[in-house]
C-alpha cells in the first residue's frame, strides 16, 4: 500500500506567481495519473500549451479564465473543465485572491508543449522505489 502525505511534498515555483504541490505521479509510483495542485497569485496562471493527453482542471477557491482553443471561460469554485488531449490551453487568475486549482492528467508524468519549446517539458517520470507498509 503506498500511501502518499501531500503536506510532506515540496511546494516548487513554476513560474513567477505559481507555485504547483505534485501530489500523484510516476515519481512516487503512479502508473496511468498525474495530479497536481497550483496556487496562483492575481494576474498569473499558465502560458498556452497542450498535453497529449486528457486533462480536468477543477478551481478548489478564487477565479480562473481558462482558454481552450478559441473559447474562453470563468471557472469558479466547484467547477471543472474536461480539456481533451492536443488542444491547446491556458489559464490566469482574474480575481483578487489567490487561485487554487487541481489538475489531474491521463499520464503518469507531467508533459506539455509550448511553441517556444523543443521538446516538450517533461517532469515527474521517474520512478523511486515504494515502500511496501
Amino acid at each position: 500500500m503506498n500511501i502518499l502525505s501531500h503536506a510532506d511534498q515540496p511546494l516548487e515555483e513554476w513560474r513567477p506567481g505559481v507555485q504547483t504541490r505534485m501530489n500523484v505521479a510516476a515519481s512516487v509510483g503512479a502508473s496511468e495519473l498525474c495530479i497536481f495542485e497550483q496556487w496562483v497569485l492575481p494576474g498569473a496562471g499558465a502560458p498556452d500549451h497542450f498535453h497529449f493527453v486528457e486533462e480536468v482542471l477543477t478551481v478548489l477557491a478564487g477565479e480562473a479564465e481558462i482558454r481552450l482553443g478559441a473559447q474562453r471561460a470563468v471557472l469558479t469554485p466547484g467547477q471543472s473543465l474536461i480539456v481533451p488531449a492536443g488542444l491547446r490551453h491556458g489559464f490566469r487568475n482574474i480575481g483578487s485572491a489567490t487561485l487554487h486549482m487541481h489538475a489531474v492528467l491521463a499520464s503518469a508524468c507531467f508533459e506539455a508543449a509550448f511553441d517556444d519549446r523543443e521538446p516538450p517539458l517533461r517532469r515527474w517520470a521517474t520512478s523511486r522505489p515504494i515502500e511496501q507498509t
